[in-house]
């Protein structure tokens, strides 16, 4: 045996490895807070918590439908904490002297971890260097084990130090969702490239819409709806910066959440209740453009006073406050949306009205989800695995009729200005 001694031998788990992968269900130790001594392999965690991360039959998340996922510490006894939190396991592997062992980092964390080997630092998903973690999106990592000198089991001390962003707070939420695996290296490759894959189909929608709604701002522009247009780049970057984040290290979760929740979502309600009054011509309420613009100005300023981050001086109930206005600015923009439609659909006359109408609904799931979750309609389908949210299935209809609506407008001014 190579490697160091367990520090709880009564935790060890023994696998035997070929070319083949093990998930790391447990058991684990667990522990709130943080210490840089629990990374160490002499460390006695046997006083600390026990915790099972073995997933359910068919257990995914609710999100792109990652599979082996498990509830978080919210859900064993720990709800409402945020913060820092350890898992350690010990682990030998029996294998061949020249096999090259890896392990894959867990898929899903609330919010960010670290791993350490052996009381080493391996790598991780976030920075740590400041006094509160820079959250980045947690994606597939390998992470390639230490090898042993001659025998063939070799024993491993992992710990994970976890980090969750109170932005992250939920019921279900907290530490590490899906267990990391063990295996040979290129067995974890495969497993890697798959992790990806599924990432990849999670998101795909969220990074191909956007570019059909620059080109349809495009083609906005060039029939004078520049409300329209602007409304079609607002939410072009209100669902790019999802994918930005769940692929890249370009956002910080906390510049995601002010650019998402705070500035983007507000100019978008306030965009595309003055589109629908642009394209319906409903121009006889001079102060609805004035009460548009009135209530984004309120929800950004409540919604960036009631974010989890923002200084705790201002209490946790004036946060609370905070957020039921931004909830009531929402429902607001309900009535406004839903009363410039159908006024400008009711006095259009037009043929085309319907299909206007239409277009509205459709991009109306996408903006005002939160709203129609309380009907109880699903927010989200897994079709062959992959997870769909409702509005990305309402924004790819959308795309086709507003393309047939911006058709029939190029045909319409064809035809007016052949006639002069």
């Amino acid at each position: 045996m190579s490697g160091p001694a367990p520090a709880n031998p009564a935790d060890t788990g023994h696998l035997t490895l070929a070319r083949s992968t093990a998930p790391l269900n447990g058991p684990w130790r667990f522990h709130l807070g943080d210490d840089p001594r629990w990374s160490s392999p002499a460390y006695d965690d046997s006083a600390w918590e026990t915790v099972d991360l073995t997933p359910a039959p068919g257990a995914h998340d609710g999100d792109v439908g990652l599979p082996g996922y498990v509830p978080g510490w919210s859900r064993r006894g720990h709800a409402g904490y945020t913060g820092y939190a350890w898992y350690r396991t010990i682990v030998s592997v029996d294998s061949t002297a020249e096999a090259s062992l890896a392990l894959t980092g867990p898929t899903l964390v609330d919010s960010t971890y670290q791993l350490y080997v052996d009381g080493k630092l391996l790598g991780g998903s976030g920075d740590f260097t400041g006094a509160i973690p820079t959250v980045f999106g947690v994606r597939p990592a390998v992470f390639p084990l230490p090898a042993a000198s001659s025998a063939t089991t070799r024993t491993y001390v992992i710990a994970f130090r976890v980090w969750m962003d109170p932005i992250d707070a939920g019921v279900d939420n907290g530490g590490i969702h899906v267990a990391p695996t063990i295996g040979d290296a290129a067995s974890i490759d495969v497993l890697h490239q798959a992790q990806w894959l599924k990432t990849f189909n999670g998101y795909v929608a969220d990074a191909v819409e956007p570019l059909a709604f620059v080109l349809l701002a495009c083609m906005a522009l060039a029939v004078s709806y520049r409300w329209l247009a602007a409304a079609l780049v607002l939410l072009a970057l209100l669902r790019i910066n999802q994918v930005l984040f769940a692929w890249t290290d370009f956002f910080p979760l906390r510049w995601y959440d002010i650019a998402t929740a705070v500035v983007l979502k507000p100019l978008n309600l306030a965009a595309w209740a003055l589109a629908w009054r642009e394209w319906f011509q409903v121009k006889r309420y001079p102060w609805l453009g004035r009460t548009v613009w009135a209530l984004a100005a309120v929800y950004l300023v409540f919604a960036w006073l009631g974010r989890p981050w923002f200084p705790p001086a201002s209490g946790d109930g004036f946060k609370g406050f905070a957020n039921m206005i931004v909830e009531g600015v929402r429902w607001a923009y309900v009535a406004i949306y839903l009363w410039i439609v159908g006024t400008g659909a009711l006095r259009s006359g037009k043929p085309s009205a319907w299909l206007t109408t239409l277009a509205a609904i459709l991009v109306g799931i996408g903006l005002f989800a939160t709203e129609l979750n309380v009907l109880g309609i699903p927010g989200i389908w897994f079709p062959y695995g992959v997870g769909v949210a409702r509005g990305q299935y309402a924004y790819a209809g959308f795309i086709v009729v507003l393309f047939l609506l911006i058709l029939l407008r190029f045909r319409y001014l064809l035809v007016r200005d052949n006639s002069r």
